[in-house]
């Protein structure tokens, strides 16, 4: 089928803004993701109905078959979507939330401790950013919930802290793909002073979003500051569950169980929820490791850890411990003889609730087509060549890899187009400037992912705080900002100074006057608190 080229033309941004636009607006995501999706078919086949209808049947499909087999890719995470939703309401059924909630309860005395709590869960499991969002999220849900804290500021702490810490992290699917990538580069532009490994630590400081992005999670969380749609939320939690500071956890339990109709048991331990989760997690990290070994001897190399996260099969190992976790999860049904009958009823339940993110996420890799056959990227890309003072392509490439991520609703296909791009910039310019317009690169895409209505970790964040998916993307807008505006200020001063020192001051400078601002805007309007 021939397709129109648009890689020189603006009508290639026309697709994604519309998508982008309608949702914002609509608050229909899959309405608006459809217009974005039909609308690029007919530019890419010249109008043509009979084309474009083809075109769309052939995404459709390459959603499900790829290359004459399954697309094993996007089959396991809609599969892992199921087993993690199946898994949550075992143990919302085995009484397993009930019990943590409870036990919680006598550790975590505040509203901030509950938000700290998910904060801290999603640093330290950085394996996978999906998986980050979906475990953290059905660990940390329950507790939140019966502090009062909005789905909308978990899912604010779920996406900020799961694509920062997997960019940051090189013993993560995120951190191996760009290893790969940067070992390339360097190849390429014939650089020997660092390894592809020694590289990724040594632009991971320079990685100002996603550092600041951490910081400012848990400098929110600790001083509770709630502005702009957040704040709404935020009273809105409090009001719709009958704020009252004495309340029973009995009572405070129902949210969850009558928002999956399950019908909770009380004979749940703490250990119901904390071991299914624990294995899940490690079966993971195994079958990560186990399966990037797998790759090493199939093409004949010696195995490391590193290299063994660089050929790992992530879809599957997410499959792998997801199952390992849904049969921990229902040992504990079975100790306490629940019915049959209603064991089978909460799996359907579970498999159920996760069909909307399913759904959605399919329209998110119609629309990830479509655009990548536009050639959106290819176009943002052109905008940063030219006569550009060399000092400010780090903090260029960080606005426009943000642009580019945000509009095509992946960080990983930015990195993929402008990482490239930045290495031959560096190379034709300044080739002192390498990593930092590498790491620009990075920080941008996390950004424009972070805050993008149409990428795949946006929509999980959502789904593993299950709030509506615009809400999210509405209340964690002006956080996401802020942090760029400290990253742009940090790229500016380290492309002008070539120091990390100076510029890790500069915008940390920045940092504490935004978060001086952020105490001035949340004090504002009064918003009550639970024993903060």
């Amino acid at each position: 089928m021939n397709l129109v080229d648009y890689s020189h033309s603006l009508v290639s941004i026309i697709p994604p803004i519309v998508a982008l636009g309608l949702a914002i607006l609509s608050r229909r995501v899959l309405v608006s993701l459809g217009a974005g999706i039909v609308l690029g078919a007919l530019y890419l086949n010249d109008f043509s109905f009979n084309h474009s209808a083809s075109y769309l049947g052939d995404t459709i499909q390459n959603l499900f078959i790829s290359d004459g087999g399954i697309n094993t890719w996007n089959m396991s995470i809609v599969l892992f979507l199921i087993i993690l939703g199946m898994t949550t309401a075992l143990l919302t059924l085995s009484g397993g939330t009930r019990a943590f909630a409870a036990w919680a309860q006598t550790k975590i005395k505040t509203k901030r401790g509950a938000k700290l709590l998910a904060a801290f869960l999603g640093v330290f499991i950085f394996v996978d950013d999906y998986f980050n969002s979906l475990a953290v999220g059905s660990i940390a849900r329950p507790v939140t919930d019966r502090y009062y804290v909005s789905r909308s500021k978990l899912a604010y702490i779920l996406d900020s802290t799961a694509a920062p810490m997997c960019v940051l992290m090189p013993a993560s699917s995120w951190g191996a793909y760009i290893i790969t990538l940067i070992g390339g580069i360097l190849v390429t532009h014939g650089v020997t002073e660092y390894t592809p490994l020694s590289a990724f630590l040594t632009l991971a400081p320079m990685n100002f979003y996603a550092i600041f992005a951490l910081a400012m999670v848990f400098v929110v969380s600790w001083f509770q500051w709630d502005i702009g749609p957040m704040k709404k939320h935020e009273m809105a939690a409090m009001h719709c569950r009958g704020f009252d500071e004495g309340g029973d956890v009995d009572e405070q339990a129902k949210d969850l169980t009558d928002e999956l109709e399950i019908v909770e048991s009380t004979k749940g331990k703490v250990g119901d929820l904390i071991w299914p989760i624990v294995i899940l997690i490690f079966a993971t990290f195994f079958f990560m490791i186990f399966t990037g070994y797998q790759a090493l001897v199939a093409d004949g190399k010696s195995f490391t850890l590193l290299g063994a996260f660089e050929n790992t099969d992530v879809g599957k190992s997410l499959c792998l411990g997801g199952l390992f976790g849904l049969v921990a999860a229902i040992i504990p049904v079975i100790r306490q003889r629940i019915a049959f009958n209603e064991i089978i009823r909460t799996l359907w339940i579970g498999a159920k609730s996760m069909f909307g993110a399913i759904l959605i996420l399919l329209f998110a890799w119609s629309i990830g087509s479509v655009i990548g056959d536009m050639k959106t990227g290819q176009y943002l890309s052109t905008i940063v060549q030219g006569n550009i003072n060399p000092m400010l392509l780090p903090m260029i490439l960080f606005l426009l890899s943000g642009v580019m991520a945000f509009s095509t609703g992946t960080s990983w296909g930015t990195f993929g187009i402008m990482l490239p791009i930045a290495g031959d910039l560096a190379g034709a310019t300044d080739i002192t400037l390498m990593l930092p317009m590498l790491a620009g690169v990075l920080a941008g895409s996390v950004f424009g992912d972070h805050c993008s209505p149409i990428s795949d970790t946006t929509i999980l964040s959502s789904t593993g705080a299950r709030c509506h998916h615009i809400d999210h993307v509405a209340t964690q807008l002006p956080y996401a900002v802020s942090v760029a505006f400290v990253s742009t200020i940090g790229f500016l001063v380290l492309g002008m100074t070539d120091s990390l020192p100076v510029a890790f001051i500069a915008a940390v400078i920045t940092f504490i006057m935004v978060c001086v601002l952020f105490a001035w805007l949340s004090r504002r309007t009064y918003v009550p608190t639970v024993k903060s």
